[in-house]
């Protein structure tokens, strides 16, 4: 099933007097029937933010931070948690957060219990990152954070199953510890990988992944799909499961409304090309709820007709 999902405005390059349309956006999703919100994910932030622009580092060629060093960044697994009590059935997701900066032990509880509260609603995105600050500020190293990353999910993937959970490795050993409640999806909350395809990628998308989302020149190349799968079926995991997430290119009208058509025009390629949760960046009014639900209404009803639901 081919889903659609929007990003929230977590964000902001000045005070934004307060927080209100992003849950604006949240509940007005919820209602249209989006079927999941996402969010991105910084800590801290340093002054080299053109980095952000490197892809040796894991930036991506080109790319520009949407805020200077003290643009205002909301936490992505606290602010899910209001929007998790404002909402009932849209997915609530990273896209990314930063996994390796939280110790995995309160990672694993905190998502733990906002999918029980969210009643099974979470999505974890997760990424290595690009901004040596952040690793710092940690007291982490910035070299080898795809291993620190690999750690944390296999931790929190220990304490998500087990129920008298022990573990073993150069960073951290612990024996019979339980940490209640569970999450309820089964298998625990769904993983979503984010990075360009490479040989670290690929077996952390075969080893932990529910899905990819595409980084870096992969993103904007539909091949790349079948190289995905490719390289995760040779690793011994079925890439039949996998999601994958696309673009979708939201057309605006010279009047600075969302063109439905057109943007629905671009889904069938997409779909055709194995995308099966297409993210779009949708301008939405700042003026209450309901003028963001007269926006997404009309869209969503034009993508599930679009893709046959």
């Amino acid at each position: 099933m081919t889903q659609l999902s929007i990003t929230l405005p977590s964000y902001a390059a000045e005070p934004p007097g307060d927080w209100e349309h992003l849950f604006d956006v949240a509940r007005a999703a919820d209602v249209t029937g989006v079927d999941r919100v996402v969010l991105s994910d910084h800590v801290v932030l340093g002054e080299n933010l053109e980095e952000y622009g490197r892809p040796e580092i894991g930036g991506a060629a080109g790319g520009r931070q949407p805020t200077g060093p003290d643009g205002l960044w909301l936490e992505p697994l606290t602010t899910l948690s209001v929007i998790a009590g404002t909402t009932s059935t849209v997915r609530l997701g990273t896209n990314i957060i930063v996994a390796a900066l939280r110790r995995p032990v309160v990672l694993a509880k905190a998502t733990s219990t906002l999918d029980v509260l969210s009643r099974g609603r979470l999505d974890l995105g997760v990424g290595a990152g690009w901004q040596r600050a952040e690793y710092e500020a940690a007291g982490l190293p910035f070299e080898g954070r795809g291993k620190l990353l690999d750690h944390t999910l296999d931790v929190v993937r220990t304490l998500w199953r087990e129920q008298r959970a022990s573990y073993s490795s150069e960073h951290l050993t612990f024996e019979h510890i339980h940490q209640m409640p569970k999450p309820v999806q089964p298998g625990g909350v769904p993983i979503w990988v984010s990075g360009t395809l490479h040989s670290a990628v690929l077996r952390r998308i075969a080893r932990f992944g529910s899905g990819w989302i595409p980084w870096g020149p992969d993103a904007a190349d539909p091949a790349a799909v079948g190289r995905m799968r490719e390289g995760v079926a040779a690793l011994g995991r079925d890439p039949s499961d996998l999601q994958v997430v696309g673009t979708l290119p939201t057309v605006v009208s010279p009047a600075g409304t969302v063109d439905v058509p057109a943007t629905v025009d671009a889904i069938g390629p997409l779909v055709e090309a194995g995308y099966t949760d297409l993210r779009g960046k949708v301008p939405l009014p700042a003026a209450g709820q309901a003028a963001v639900e007269d926006v997404l209404g009309p869209l969503v009803t034009a993508f599930r007709q679009a893709v046959g639901r």
